[in-house]
């Protein structure tokens, strides 16, 4: 619940941004002069509005693109960024057999994520493995030993 509370409080942010952003476009761009008596629309007809629409649609699909991503790649525990990439499979056999995969770690052991490298349709999506509290098993394997 808490991965999803972070996705949502990073988008509300982001409109927050957004909305910011389209009032001081709104502000700063003065509406068209009257041209024979017909009030023209901005956005067809005014060029700096129009171009000033364009980046703002194409910052607000990157900083999207950018919230996406940055949350793929977190834990979905303790929210920390995933970290020490271990590949496994094999590129020659990348269809059926051992496609190649990448698995970001917790670095507190919570979970792994295996992400698909070669993009096949065949493949399993991207999943993620939660992990039992890391510090037990690692006592018991000691315990074991002795």
């Amino acid at each position: 619940m808490k991965y999803w509370g972070f996705f949502l409080a990073k988008l509300a942010a982001a409109a927050a941004v957004m909305h910011g952003l389209w009032l001081a476009i709104d502000r700063l761009l003065p509406e068209p002069e009257i041209f024979l008596y017909t009030h023209l629309p901005r956005f067809p007809n005014d060029l700096p509005w129009t171009i000033a629409i364009l980046v703002y649609c194409l910052f607000s699909l990157g900083l999207l693109a950018l919230i996406v991503l940055d949350q793929r790649s977190r834990c979905r525990i303790c929210l920390r960024r995933l970290r020490m990439p271990v590949e496994s499979g094999s590129w020659s056999r990348a269809t059926l057999f051992a496609p190649p995969r990448i698995s970001l770690i917790c670095p507190y052991g919570h979970g792994t994520l295996d992400e698909p490298v070669a993009h096949v349709s065949a493949q399993p999506p991207t999943e993620w493995h939660a992990h039992g509290d890391i510090w037990k098993e690692l006592e018991a394997l000691d315990r074991d030993r002795r």
